[in-house]
């Protein structure tokens, strides 16, 4: 989670605060009133008690062995919330997994379906700003007083039910999906857009038995400590939501993970089906507009369509009766997806569809931000391409000096030197590093807090960052001296301020200990919503500081790639867009 205040929390602190809160809801003669009602942020508060709940972390520890231990654990808290898994039929899931994509693919689904006049919930992670962003009501985040009314519903539910046999309280993950079930059910939605956590298989989303239709976005290498270390080994954990005789879409995938999805389709009776391109639907008409940049939106796009298409038809909507489809008979390794012409309600869905710190830029005088959550080498492969084809877009200043900066954090087992090498070809003069914390000391926002690391530890490894990056800056200054330097083509030049050769190792690099240091740096006052207070004394004191900062207030354009981590886009995004966090 972005911003985080990073203190330890134990149990019984847990115990404390929910004691003093209760006390909140307690009524003069003892009973549960509303009489006065807890804030949105007690609430979050303590949620943000469970990512610590110390026995939860040792009951994992015994089930990992076991991973349908924590199904049936999870199984067991719903019915402990009061409802059964067959209550969540009536919701009319659709159910998303993928490595990258699917919270895009998602969005695209949900805006689709909600054109044609159903109320939509969207169930999502992680959140960016404000926690009530991962359960959406027709594309808008829980307000907080729903939030707090159905948080504190579902946890009095939990303690009442309680033994000595069970852990009381989900983890965070777990206590947020079945609060989404709660509002989805009791909000009387027409269908719910249900995104993944990590994997698929042992997933807590997936004791849904019965969804509509299921979708597989791309697939690629993640969360290898749970999935597995082979694209082959994820694909297996993804193929787990597969239910029987519910038809199931994906995009392309490469042919080892592709044959396992169709095995355990095949195993379980799933008629799974591949997506063709979007090309083959824009032939039949004019070409569909996107409202998420970047050309790997285009398979997105193309599963979503397939997924908001195929509840349409089990709905069997006039709209999609009228629809002539065809199914071309060409050698795949799967059976295709129908191919038809996207109606207008399909069209304006995925026209207007915003999606969050995912290809998003923000024009804001000479500062232009391009964020983007990608943390996979597939996605950042993808970052790249879109941030170096919208500077070729973007329109060069007549005169002065332009400026590339990269601001990164990578969490997590993922592997951040081969993250930031892809990054290079970008050509950055600056390269900012900083934890996922808004603040050194966040104490005003519960939303950003993190209770699993410490503050020593998210330093110590931007430092690493630093160090790779400089590593790297190395070993293409050493190729450099030997080439002529070589501009993108159509593209801006890169202020670049000494050659390369020439510069100590990190002389390009900085650390910041915190986001909003790091945007003053990088701003330097010149982005006109984001206006802190001046930076604190000493932060300029390392001479690349200082030198950099003067050239910073002179340029004439700055371009700022924020990747590597969802909750470092978040964090800035808290900061850059103040609104997000009314």
């Amino acid at each position: 989670m972005t911003g985080a205040r990073f203190l330890p929390v134990s149990w019984p602190m847990a115990e404390k605060f929910w004691w003093e809160v209760s006390m909140e809801w307690q009524s003069p003669s003892g009973g549960p009133s509303a009489v006065k009602t807890a804030s949105f942020q007690d609430a979050v508060r303590m949620l943000n008690t469970l990512q610590t709940n110390a026995s939860y972390l040792e009951q994992v520890k015994r089930e990992r062995g076991d991973p349908q231990t924590q199904l049936e654990a999870m199984e067991v808290y719903l019915a402990r919330s009061g409802l059964q898994v067959e209550d969540l039929d009536q919701l009319n899931i659709i159910h998303v997994t993928g490595t990258k994509g699917k919270g895009s693919t998602c969005a695209f689904t949900e805006h689709i379906l909600r054109n044609y006049g159903l109320k939509t919930g969207f169930f999502s992670s992680p959140h960016l700003v404000q926690v009530r962003e991962r359960i959406r009501i027709n594309g808008q985040p829980i307000s907080p007083e729903l939030f707090t009314k159905h948080f504190w519903h579902l946890y009095h539910q939990l303690e009442k039910t309680k033994d000595g046999s069970c852990v009381s309280m989900p983890a965070y993950f777990r206590f947020l999906t079945l609060m989404a079930f709660h509002v989805f059910l009791q909000e009387k939605v027409d269908l719910a857009v249900v995104e993944v956590g990590i994997g698929g298989a042992y997933d807590c989303t997936n004791i849904i038995r019965k969804p509509v239709v299921c979708g597989v976005s791309s697939l690629g290498i993640d969360h290898t400590s749970l999935l597995g270390d082979t694209v082959e080994k994820i694909a297996w954990q993804k193929g787990g939501i597969f239910k029987h005789g519910v038809p199931a879409f994906t995009v392309l995938q490469p042919e080892g993970p592709l044959a396992v999805l169709r095995d355990r389709a095949q195993q379980i009776s799933c008629p799974l089906y591949l997506c063709p391109p979007l090309e083959a639907l824009e032939e039949r008409g004019r070409p569909l507009t996107l409202g998420l940049e970047g050309e790997h939106q285009r398979s997105n796009a193309a599963l979503a369509l397939q997924l908001a298409h195929c509840w349409l038809q089990w709905r069997d909507h006039q709209d999609v009766r009228k629809l002539k489809v065809s199914r071309p008979s060409v050698p795949w390794p799967l059976p295709l997806a129908p191919v038809f012409q996207p109606t207008s309600h399909m069209r304006h869905g995925l026209r207007d569809t915003e999606w969050p710190g995912r290809t998003q830029v923000l024009r804001r005088g000479p500062l232009t931000w391009y964020l983007d959550g990608a943390h996979t080498t597939s996605s950042v492969q993808a970052c790249v391409r879109w941030f170096r084809q919208a500077l070729q877009r973007s329109e060069r200043p007549s005169r002065g000096p332009e400026v590339r900066v990269l601001l990164f954090n990578s969490t997590g087992d993922r592997d951040p030197a081969a993250l930031l090498k892809l990054l290079q070809p970008c050509q950055f003069d600056y390269a900012v590093f900083c934890p996922n914390l808004t603040e050194v000391a966040s104490t005003d926002n519960a939303d950003q807090q993190n209770f699993t690391v410490t503050l020593d530890q998210v330093l110590l490894r931007c430092l690493e960052h630093q160090q790779h990056w400089s590593c790297l800056d190395e070993e293409q200054a050493g190729r450099d001296l030997w080439r002529p330097s070589s501009l993108e083509p159509g593209g801006p030049a890169p202020l670049r301020l000494a050659p390369r050769g020439l510069q100590p190792c990190s002389s390009s690099s900085l650390v910041f200990s915190c986001i909003s240091h790091a945007l003053q740096w990088i701003s330097q006052g010149r982005d006109p919503v984001f206006q802190p207070p001046s930076l604190p004394r000493g932060l300029l004191a390392h001479p690349t500081a200082s030198n950099g900062a003067s050239v910073l207030r002179e340029a004439t354009a700055i371009h700022v790639l924020v990747t590597g981590s969802l909750h470092l886009v978040g964090g800035v995004l808290k900061l850059l867009e103040p609104s997000l966090s009314q």
